[in-house]
């Protein structure tokens, strides 16, 4: 039975990588003759899926079992992503539900997949190619938003004991130079005003001796892209190539997600996170001595086995003296496969609880005390999509706070005065020169 979809649905969970993943695969469904669409009347959907917290496998079940209509039909399903990597033919033995399973490192053979699918065979690839999969992928095309994002690296080669990253997206790669800069044009021709250079740890791009401050100094070349941003970075990779270039390159954004993960040495050794508190806090020194008005967020793990009272007072005290604009911070999970999964000393599930909302607590502290200091500025916003309210719209600000605006239309960059604050966004009101 053929069973050829002509319409398609991708939805994707987890980090911005997946959200770039998830746009390259739509690429791919276009270039085939397939039609987005929102609706749950979609011939084929695509999941594709994250593995960094716990019972993400058992979510993604859940999510299928949705996909199953009143009269009994379903489309055609495939899992894409970390979770397919992670799974492997294991989702094809635990539910007949699913036709397609494709690794990320794989999907660009999602077409030929899901021909194969179409004819009633259900099928999986996790292989991880010497090839990029990138040469395979179509050129950049679709209309893109104001804010888009680009891969440049993938995969990681740190290890920490705590982390699924090394065993879904293979060792660190860097993309060519030249495919880099090549994509970049075809997104600011699409419409892109802002590209953010993504990867697992993508201050460890390099290619040929030049460093990713090299490439962001080749992009900013680039006359009609206005702002330049890059995540996730590694502290070990924050060379002072790229703590200059925070400093040099205008177009380069006065932000920095840099995660730390503990406050404690003991903790940071048993992750292996290879950095102390004191040396990260050396690193923020010098990024700030080079742009003093950057904004700092970082990530968090609370309950990692063995983390004492001590232990997590020594994260609020690392938290207090880095004074984020913004943070994320998790409960630990124990991820299968990974070396603190079998680790002794795991924490109660009521410490973990309670840890967390003391140290969200502080970060928002934060959050909102770096907000209100904005307000009375002026500043840019480059507007990104409508807000709640009839003409009303939402941007980034340089800081990549949120800000509402009641005037303009996406795609704009305006100056803006900061006329109030909350722990989330910002309200602005155009300049007079610009309202006049």
């Amino acid at each position: 039975m053929n069973r050829s979809p002509k319409t398609y649905r991708v939805k994707s969970f987890g980090c911005q990588m997946n959200v770039y993943d998830g746009e390259r695969m739509a690429e791919l469904l276009d270039a085939q003759g397939l039609t987005a669409t929102d609706g749950d009347d979609a011939d084929l959907v695509v999941l594709n899926t994250c593995h960094i917290r716990e019972k993400a496998a058992e979510k993604v079940y859940s999510d299928i079992g949705r996909l199953r209509r009143d009269d009994g039909s379903r489309p055609l399903v495939a899992v894409a992503g970390c979770v397919a990597q992670a799974e492997g033919a294991e989702i094809h033995r635990r539910t007949k539900d699913v036709d397609i399973v494709v690794g990320p490192q794989a999907y660009h053979r999602l077409p030929e997949l899901v021909a194969d699918a179409a004819q009633g065979r259900r099928v999986a690839d996790t292989d991880m190619p010497a090839d990029s999969k990138f040469d395979a992928l179509p050129k950049r095309a679709r209309q893109v938003r104001p804010s888009a994002f680009l891969t440049v690296q993938e995969g990681c080669d740190k290890f920490c004991t705590y982390c699924v990253v090394p065993y879904t997206r293979g060792a660190e790669v860097s993309r060519p130079w030249a495919a880099i800069v090549d994509e970049a044009k075809a997104l600011v021709d699409a419409g892109a005003r802002e590209i953010t250079l993504l990867g697992q740890n993508v201050n460890a791009w390099s290619d040929g001796g030049r460093g990713l401050h090299d490439l962001i100094e080749e992009l900013a070349k680039l006359p009609a892209l206005a702002r330049i941003r890059y995540t996730t970075s590694h502290p070990n990779d924050m060379a002072d190539g790229l703590i200059a270039a925070h400093r040099d390159i205008d177009k380069l954004m006065p932000f920095l997600h840099l995660p730390v993960q503990s406050g404690s040495d003991r903790i940071l050794k048993a992750m292996n996170r290879s950095h102390t508190s004191e040396s990260y806090l050396r690193i923020l020194d010098k990024v700030r001595a080079a742009r003093p008005d950057i904004a700092i967020s970082g990530d968090y793990i609370v309950g990692f086995p063995g983390e004492t009272d001590e232990d997590f007072e020594a994260t609020l005290e690392i938290v207090r003296r880095i004074g984020h604009s913004m943070a994320f911070s998790f409960k630990y999970s124990p991820r299968p496969g990974t070396p603190a999964a079998t680790m002794p000393d795991q924490i109660a599930p009521e410490v973990m609880d309670e840890r967390l909302q003391r140290l969200q607590a502080l970060i928002v502290e934060q959050q909102l005390a770096f907000n209100r200091r904005t307000v009375g500025a002026r500043t840019s916003v480059l507007l990104e999509r409508p807000g709640r309210h009839p003409g009303q719209l939402i941007g980034k600000s340089p800081w990549l706070q949120s800000i509402v605006v009641d005037e303009g239309a996406v795609g704009d960059l305006l100056d803006v005065d900061i006329v109030a604050a909350g722990p989330n966004s910002l309200t602005g009101v155009l300049t007079r020169k610009q309202a006049a």
